[in-house]
């Protein structure tokens, strides 16, 4: 006989409080009230009809539609996400190769040195970073000529700069539980290296990378003032173009625009996550 049999009825030892249950709802209601409730406003109030942006005076698409005719943030938009492209893709190459040393080479020359390095910016206040690459730029125009303007290629470097060791985190993390038994087993049976790299590791470490990119992606996005030191007159990013914005008095076009910027980052991570569980579901057998 179990003990559940024997127990008497108003015997509630082993029953989660109710009052515990309800607090911990209400805990986790109010959590997430206080991230995403201010981003709800941001969107309901993209389709106000009013110029006043804490004044609702009914549903209108009119600030889309001067979002879509104003060229000033039109262009920094294009900048912004050629800029994120760029940057995030460098930041995966060279993060993935990073993380890839620091996990599966163990020893060698330099290599508290290069951890260190390559940790650094996560650590670094924004202000120091920005100022020593302007400052860097600077001496390298001076030295070789390069670069001869400070711009969209400046920005791009800047950012795959700090990006690089988000990507390199998530690389060194995914390869410390990786099954090396695979590798192993590909190599007994004649694989070349490159090939196990290439069919097996990189595959094998895809939500990482998927990620790595993704969180690039939106951090290059997302920063206003490294670009501040490292661009110059030919190109102004969306954060930039935003903040020159708002020191004026927030506007529904901002809403708008923000809002567009949430929807295409909810459709990027979308199609990552569908794509990483839709690999993980092929991998599986059976």
């Amino acid at each position: 006989m179990s003990v559940e049999a024997i127990r008497p009825p108003g015997d509630r030892s082993n029953r989660r409080p109710h009052g515990a249950s309800a607090l911990g709802i209400a805990v986790l209601l109010f959590g997430f009230a206080f991230l995403y409730a201010p981003i709800a406003l941001l969107i309901i109030y993209s389709f106000n009809a009013s110029r006043l942006v804490t004044v609702w005076a009914g549903f209108s698409t009119r600030w889309y539609g001067a979002l879509v005719h104003d060229d000033q943030f039109r262009r920094a938009a294009a900048t912004s996400l050629e800029v994120a492209a760029m940057a995030a893709s460098l930041a995966l190459i060279l993060g993935t190769a990073a993380g890839f040393a620091i996990a599966r080479f163990s020893r060698f020359p330099g290599r508290g040195l290069f951890g260190f390095a390559l940790m650094a910016p996560l650590v670094v206040p924004e202000i120091i970073l920005g100022l020593s690459l302007l400052l860097f730029f600077v001496a390298c125009q001076e030295w070789i000529g390069w670069p001869a303007e400070r711009g969209v290629v400046t920005i791009t470097i800047a950012h795959a700069t700090f990006a690089t060791a988000f990507v390199a985190v998530l690389v060194r993390a995914q390869l410390a539980g990786f099954d090396r038994s695979l590798e192993e087993a590909a190599l007994d049976l004649g694989a070349r290296p490159w090939g196990v790299l290439a069919r097996i590791v990189l595959p094998g470490i895809r939500p990482a990378l998927v990620s790595g990119w993704l969180l690039a992606f939106t951090l290059s996005l997302d920063d206003l003032v490294v670009a501040s030191f490292v661009t110059g007159p030919s190109a102004t990013t969306l954060p930039m173009a935003v903040f020159s914005s708002v020191r004026l008095g927030v506007s529904p076009e901002v809403n708008a625009l923000a809002s567009v910027f949430l929807a295409v980052v909810f459709v990027l991570v979308a199609a990552a996550f569908g794509l990483v569980a839709r690999a993980e579901r092929r991998r599986q057998p059976g």
